[in-house]
């Protein structure tokens, strides 16, 4: 079988993707942590109910070819790693039959346990929620294209376990379900046979911006593949990456390609919009406008507009806070000067704009007109945001509780990072009722929030090339972060007068040193822990706020997209 028609629609950049590690599956438990480290990065939604079932049971795999595996779970996320846990509470022994039977639940699980091929040991509860949380997994998650890829790469790699016995007769059948012998793949089979991505791509039924998952068990009986109708999982990593994909195309084709000045304008202003960034806004904006009913075309332009907005607020902040790297590259203003990278930002705030106001021939007067309210509530929040953090930070003062940094934080980014996205979709598929724009704001205020904390802690304990940053970069700009607020409510005045000399050291003469210093002390303390905590607890409001605001849109492809979304935030990697 191909393996290009299963992987080709399923790539990514690598970030927290099991499909760069395709060359890497020589076990099943290798193959078992890609598979989880791909959930995670492409189905949130997928991998925080999985999380839930799973709750406090810590899992040690043993598979038919010696390898084995831990899993546990850590918030709203599963964590898996290829070696042995110490005091495991669940046992679980896979031959190679029922590591397949894994991916292809196309059956009921009475029907999926062959005599001596699976063993599971513990207490009755916990091999439950054990059960429970592998029943989920093969059921939703093996829907994933990129999930997909793995499975169908490691059967390549290890073909000889896989053999399939030469058939003299048509299969029998019970109760309407072909019975197959233990050794076959049919879900693979059937996928690269009758659904290849390629023809996904191709169907006019089907827009091409999102990537579906399939899923075989309804919690009454199995499915065959090609029996099932599309259901309500995405891949978000790649639906996120498609809907900016199509958002900075259509910036590009606007952007003057011969209007001078070229080098010192219109380059440095594509320079930007060319990096690679995750693509939340474009998809909160156009996930939202057809989750309502509206054409996906209906909020590309909103969608570009905030696109520009972002890029030209990042570029003045990057000035303002003496940044050497985004988005994995040096910053406008290192590579071009500050005088043109002030000017590009200006640029791009003032097409914004313009984007905007071009959306009056499609979306008419009252559309066009709420868009811009929207437009400048989301800047005034954004530059009174900025304002009281510079504050803080010229005054030398770290405020007091968390919900200072909260009203900040929302204020700075929440607005133009969800809030807004989200209310401006609603607008571009006709939604101008100020109540019902107003029930986006508290799920994707405690959502904004959780993002910003993490977004926080992975300036300090993340890997620079995965968060596009100067490693520890809030810390020599004095960044007032819910981190730096529990250092100060937890340590000791000697230790707050150290850290506060540090803080009042313009940025140029902080050193390296200097931030690893104050980092030592968050992690002594214990404020690294305690904000990865505070953002899951957050997040987890969005979400019950998500489920029960937003009951009035029906579930659709794309209102399961804001749900990954939502999820997200509970379980990204930090």
């Amino acid at each position: 079988m191909p393996r290009a028609s299963l992987a080709g629609n399923g790539t990514g950049n690598g970030n927290g993707n099991g499909l760069d590690r395709l060359a890497d599956l020589g076990s099943s438990a290798a193959l078992l942590v890609a598979t989880v480290e791909t959930i995670g990065a492409r189905a949130p939604a997928v991998m925080a109910a999985a999380a839930h079932e799973l709750a406090a049971v810590h899992l040690a795999l043993h598979f038919g070819d010696g390898s084995h595996a831990s899993l546990h779970r850590e918030h709203s996320r599963l964590v898996a790693t290829p070696t042995e846990p110490e005091t495991p509470s669940v046992a679980v022994h896979f031959d190679d039959r029922s590591l397949k039977l894994l991916f292809d639940a196309d059956r009921k699980p009475v029907d999926a346990l062959f005599a001596g091929s699976l063993d599971v040991r513990g207490t009755r509860e916990e091999v439950l929620a054990t059960w429970r949380c592998f029943a989920l997994l093969a059921q939703r998650a093996s829907g994933l294209r990129a999930v997909q890829a793995l499975w169908a790469a490691y059967r390549e790699q290890h073909a000889a376990r896989w053999r399939e016995p030469v058939r003299t007769e048509a299969p029998a059948r019970r109760r309407g379900v072909a019975q197959r012998a233990p050794s076959q793949w049919p879900a693979l089979d059937y996928l690269d046979r009758r659904y290849p991505a390629d023809v996904e791509l191709r169907r006019a039924d089907h827009p091409p911006f999102f990537a579906r998952a399939r899923s075989l068990w309804d919690g009454r009986r199995g499915h065959a593949w090609g029996d099932q109708p599309p259901v309500f999982d995405n891949d978000l990593q790649q639906t996120m990456q498609r809907f900016k994909a199509r958002v900075t195309e259509e910036i590009l084709s606007l952007l003057p390609k011969r209007r001078a000045p070229r080098e010192e304008l219109y380059e440095p202003m594509r320079d930007y919009v060319t990096r690679e960034g995750k693509g939340l806004r474009p998809t909160l904006v156009i996930a939202t406008c057809m989750a309502l009913g509206g054409a996906l075309e209906h909020g590309v332009r909103a969608a570009a507009a905030l696109e520009m907005f972002h890029n030209g607020f990042l570029v003045h902040d990057d000035i303002a806070d003496g940044s050497t790297h985004r988005r994995g590259r040096p910053t406008l203003h290192q590579k071009y000067g500050v005088g043109i990278a002030v000017n590009a930002g200006d640029g791009m705030n003032l097409f914004a704009v313009d984007l905007v106001l071009s959306n009056l021939p499609t979306r008419g007067l009252a559309g066009t007109l709420a868009l811009i309210h929207e437009v400048l509530h989301m800047c005034r929040e954004t530059v009174e945001g900025q304002a009281v953090e510079l504050g803080w930070i010229r005054r030398n003062v770290v405020p007091p509780r968390d919900a200072d940094y909260f009203r900040m934080s929302t204020q700075k980014t929440g607005w133009y990072t969800c809030i807004t996205p989200a209310r401006m979709g609603a607008v571009c598929a006709g939604v101008t009722d100020p109540e019902v724009l107003a029930r986006f704001n508290e799920t994707f205020r405690l959502i904004g929030i959780a993002f910003q904390i993490q977004d926080d802690v992975l300036n300090l304990v993340g890997e620079t090339e995965r968060y596009g940053k100067e490693a520890l970069g809030d810390l020599l700009e004095g960044k007032r972060t819910v981190m730096m607020i529990h250092l100060f409510r937890s340590a000791n005045e000697r230790v707050k007068r150290r850290m506060r000399a540090i803080n009042a050291l313009p940025r140029e003469a902080k050193t390296q040193a200097h931030a690893e210093e104050m980092l030592a002390a968050m992690k002594k303390a214990g404020s690294i822990d305690y904000a990865i905590a505070l953002a899951d607890r957050l997040a987890h409001r969005g979400v019950r706020h998500f489920e029960r605001d937003l009951a009035f849109i029906g579930n659709n492809e794309a209102k399961a997209v804001l749900r990954q979304i939502a999820h997200y935030v509970t379980t990204r990697a930090l």
